[in-house]
């Protein structure tokens, strides 16, 4: 409880929670614009912005968008001190029609801080080595999403693959690696025809790079608890639209109705109120 002025205390969100038990997180979830208008951004930002690990300006719509619209995101997100990132398609887009210097100069200019690398549907004739170090020269940091867009679900042999693939952009400087999922999360990257997560092949990935460095796009309710049940509340999950990032983060905390047995440690027992 915190007071004002001497007087009455007032109660505070944050400590409530604390009081439940839920421990402090740091920011673990990274949701995208898949092209929101300017208000419905910067409410969520405003809202949830201290739960926010990155935000994805995701495809190519805050290219054509009015650029006006863009900055403005932009500018919220640095007003809350939000890492943001452009996702992987208009990196290859740009590197494929041969204006990646370019693509990586507007990214600098806007304020973008990292952006999401990938061959997922055009060939990466460049090494990791050179992509990084070209993203360093304007003060971008790198993050390599891995799988074929158009590829389907992972087998054991493409696994292994990306395994040492991701390994290379990791040991070239990359900060992160990104397993595909899409917005479907469903035959595609490590889900199945129904949907279902191979969880195998996702600690295949989390045991190569590392919980801290590796994040899980999760894009809908089944894929987000999933990943939260099987890893715990420290997973790094991506593409969760905006508007679902609350439900995730109480989810994560045991705060949701269907993770509170599992995601909240339990209290001690105490007397009950009279």
């Amino acid at each position: 409880m915190t007071a004002t002025n001497g007087s009455t205390p007032r109660s505070s969100t944050r400590e409530f929670v604390r009081s439940l038990g839920v421990p402090d997180l740091p920011p673990l979830t990274s949701p995208f614009d898949p092209g929101y208008d300017v208000a419905t951004v910067v409410s969520h930002i405003e809202q949830s912005g201290h739960l926010i690990s990155l935000l994805k300006l995701s495809m190519c719509c805050w290219l054509i968008a009015d650029e006006s619209a863009t900055r403005a995101k932009i500018a919220a997100a640095k007003r809350k001190h939000v890492t943001l990132v452009t996702g992987g398609g208009p990196f290859e887009i740009a590197k494929d029609r041969g204006r990646l210097e370019e693509y990586l100069e507007l990214n600098a200019s806007l304020g973008i801080d990292r952006i999401e690398a990938g061959h997922g549907f055009t060939e990466m004739n460049h090494t990791p080595a050179q992509i990084v170090a070209l993203a360093g020269r304007y003060g971008l940091s790198v993050q390599m999403e891995l799988g074929d867009k158009h590829g389907g679900a992972f087998n054991d042999r493409v696994v292994g693959e990306l395994i040492a693939t991701g390994m290379e952009w990791l040991d070239a400087g990359a900060v992160a690696i990104v397993v595909e999922g899409r917005e479907s999360a469903q035959q595609i990257g490590l889900f199945d025809d129904s949907g279902k997560l191979n969880f195998d092949a996702a600690e295949a990935f989390a045991r190569a790079f590392g919980m801290e460095r590796t994040i899980f796009e999760a894009p809908n309710k089944r894929s987000q608890f999933d990943f939260l049940n099987h890893f715990g509340p420290r997973v790094r999950l991506s593409n969760v639209r905006l508007e679902e990032l609350l439900r995730v983060e109480i989810y994560r905390r045991g705060l949701h109705s269907d993770a509170y047995g599992t995601m909240l440690a339990p209290l001690p027992l105490s007397e009950p109120v009279a």
